[in-house]
């Protein structure tokens, strides 16, 4: 379960959660079909990771996303592929705070009933998920610790603690909060082209 700070923290303004459906959207009114559709997949994530909180995981996953709407515009398209990087840092948090769960027989059992209920269509887009975020991992991994650490700790957090751990890293690094969007931004743009080349092979970055 996630912290009750966390929980308390984990809240979205309607303006925000507005923004988040419209960018999930991408153009395209969905009626929140598109919003439902991402949470099941990162639920699946989760819980594929043997998360017992995999749906709170993946509704702060998705108020970490709003709440940077709230304040900027997010360029990168299509949004599934910020999502999976924000997950990933939703999920290296989680395990940092030390609740690993191994699920037992029972939450094993349901994960096997479920899957037997999903089609073949939803396997499959789970499976193109599931490889997306596997090239995710394996682009960190590739990234140089300093643009690594930067990276996860820009997108650590998106809510006022967030903006206040930007501030100080920006201080310990010498720069100005826009530079260090900037450069953010720059390894943002490097590690997706990093995983969407993942499939050709590795790719340095």
């Amino acid at each position: 379960m996630l912290t009750d700070e966390v929980r308390e923290q984990s809240t979205v303004t309607s303006r925000g959660f507005a923004r988040l459906l419209e960018w999930l959207d991408d153009g395209v009114e969905s009626k929140g079909e598109q919003y439902l559709e991402m949470r099941r997949r990162l639920v699946g994530y989760f819980d594929r990771r043997d998360r017992t909180s995999a749906e709170e995981l993946a509704d702060e996953t998705l108020t970490r996303i709003a709440r940077t709407l709230e304040h900027e515009e997010i360029a990168t398209r299509p949004p599934a592929r910020y999502c999976h990087v924000v997950a990933r840092f939703v999920l290296l948090e989680d395990i940092r705070r030390g609740r690993r769960t191994v699920a037992l027989d029972e939450p094993r059992l349901a994960s096997v009933s479920r899957a037997r209920l999903v089609p073949d269509s939803d396997r499959e887009s789970e499976r193109l998920h599931e490889r997306r975020l596997d090239c995710l991992d394996r682009c960190l991994q590739q990234l140089k610790p300093a643009k690594r650490d930067l990276i996860v700790e820009y997108y650590r957090e998106a809510r006022r603690q967030g903006i206040d751990r930007r501030h100080g890293l920006a201080t310990r690094l010498g720069i100005t909060m826009n530079a260090l969007s900037i450069r953010a931004c720059r390894i943002r743009d490097a590690l997706m082209g990093c995983v969407e080349g993942c499939r050709q092979g590795p790719r340095r970055i």
